[in-house]
């Protein structure tokens, strides 16, 4: 999951009484829908700038349902304080300004929106959401990831040199006390990625999490 990983807005889930549609995932009372899951697989699309968003197939309609399912249960564990709140408006406000240097033109931006059926007010608060997501996930998760000085050397010989050769025509590498800090923060986040997989498996038979087909 990378970072990143992508955790979508609160806002896209029903409670069970609301669910007008199929229902594809149910957590405790909360419930994600098909049009749920539909719609954050555009927004998914949107925030990588490819519109209009190719047709979804079966894995990426399930890693959208399994985006939406980490955010209802990130939500119900972690409690942000309000300056977790305003870093990470202020971190969305930047990506929805990067965001729209994508689109060649700014009526191209307006026309992705429009189709997408949200307002610039709705997709920020979105982004926010998921800036904060991924900022309580680093601060809870970091201290457990840091790896060990031999594990960076590893990577530095097994993967880095490797890549780095087959990228520059063999040139010569840099040394690893040049690039240490970059192999440590890709070991860091690949880390992060597995514990926050374990935690999210271990959450779900507590908020009792079904799966339902589509």
């Amino acid at each position: 999951m990378a970072l990143a990983v992508g955790v979508a807005g609160s806002g896209t889930v029903s409670t069970a009484a609301q669910v007008l549609d199929r229902v594809v995932t149910s957590i405790g009372r909360a419930a994600i829908t098909a049009s749920d899951v539909e719609q954050e697989y555009r927004f998914e699309r949107f925030l990588d700038a490819q519109w209009p968003a190719p047709p979804p197939n079966p894995a990426a309609l399930a890693s959208a349902r399994e985006h939406l399912t980490y955010q209802v249960l990130l939500t119900q564990v972690e409690n942000p304080g309000p300056a977790d709140k305003t870093e990470s408006e202020t971190s969305a406000a930047k990506r929805l300004a990067a965001l729209r240097k994508e689109f060649a033109r700014p009526e191209d931006f307006q026309r992705a929106l429009k189709d997408l059926g949200m307002t610039e007010t709705e997709v920020l608060a979105r982004i926010a959401q998921q800036e904060l997501m991924l900022r309580l996930i680093d601060q809870r998760l970091r201290p457990e990831a840091s790896p060990s000085d031999q594990q960076v050397a590893d990577y530095y010989h097994s993967a880095f040199l490797p890549e780095f050769q087959k990228k520059n025509g063999g040139a010569k590498a840099p040394p690893l006390s040049e690039v240490e800090g970059q192999i440590r923060e890709v070991l860091i986040q690949k880390r992060i990625n597995e514990l926050l997989d374990q935690w999210l498996e271990e959450l779900k038979p507590t908020t009792n999490v079904r799966f339902h087909s589509f």
